[in-house]
């Protein structure tokens, strides 16, 4: 019989995707509903809403980008760091590979078979105390362009989903019923999925991304109403 592993793998592709779609979906929502509490004229909630969707998409793609890139630029300053420990104390280091091959239970002998085995070929030594020592592992060269572009196009699509229905009606109030009705649909199969695929509770995440959405719609109607009197 043939054992398939069930892990989920994508991780990286999930997280960027969570990050855009949750803030995507959420805060134009949010901004729609107070702006249709006090503006009467659709086709400002409309701009509004595609100029808010526009720098939060460059906003938080650049954030990925930047996480992305202060992430390999970590590995490659320990990898720089690894290699001169190498260079400089490799009894230590050699020490330190016969220690971890000791706590997974192997004789004496093998432990320095198997450091002797490894350290012949330094870039693979140091690729060893990269993952097992300071459990790195080598981030994609290609993963902050990844990022960028992975969460900037999840906000987009999700900021467009509440935005829609105000293309096509003439009132606000109109607007922000058709727009809540999708949107928090939206959020709970969002978050129905995420958790899903995350390994929680589907339904009770489903439910939890719809609340924050809601909330956060609702305060900002009740503000803007609030202000405008």
């Amino acid at each position: 019989m043939t054992h398939q592993e069930k892990h989920f793998t994508g991780s990286e592709l999930l997280r960027d995707i969570v990050i855009g779609m949750s803030d995507g979906l959420t805060v134009p929502f949010a901004l729609a509903a107070g702006l249709s509490g006090t503006v009467k004229d659709v086709n400002l909630i409309v701009i509004a809403g595609l100029a808010e969707i526009a720098a939060g998409s460059i906003a938080m793609g650049l954030g990925g980008y930047l996480a992305g890139k202060t992430e390999q630029d970590h590995y490659n300053s320990e990898l720089k760091r690894e290699y001169e420990e190498i260079e400089a104390v490799p009894e230590k280091e050699r020490e330190e590979v016969e220690t971890f091959f000791a706590e997974l239970g192997l004789s004496r002998e093998l432990q320095q078979k198997a450091a002797a085995e490894l350290i012949t070929d330094k870039d693979r030594w140091a690729d060893f105390m990269m993952k097992y020592e300071l459990g790195l592992e080598k981030p994609d060269a290609r993963r902050a362009t990844k990022s960028a572009l992975n969460i900037g196009v999840s906000y987009i699509i999700g900021g467009l989903i509440p935005l829609m229905p105000y293309f096509f009606v003439s009132d606000g109030l109109e607007g922000l019923k058709i727009s809540a009705v999708i949107t928090i649909i939206c959020l709970f199969v969002f978050g129905y999925f995420k958790s899903r695929l995350t390994g929680l509770n589907p339904l009770l995440g489903g439910v939890r991304v719809a609340v924050i959405g809601t909330i956060a719609a609702g305060c900002a109607f009740a503000i803007a109403r609030l202000i405008g009197g």
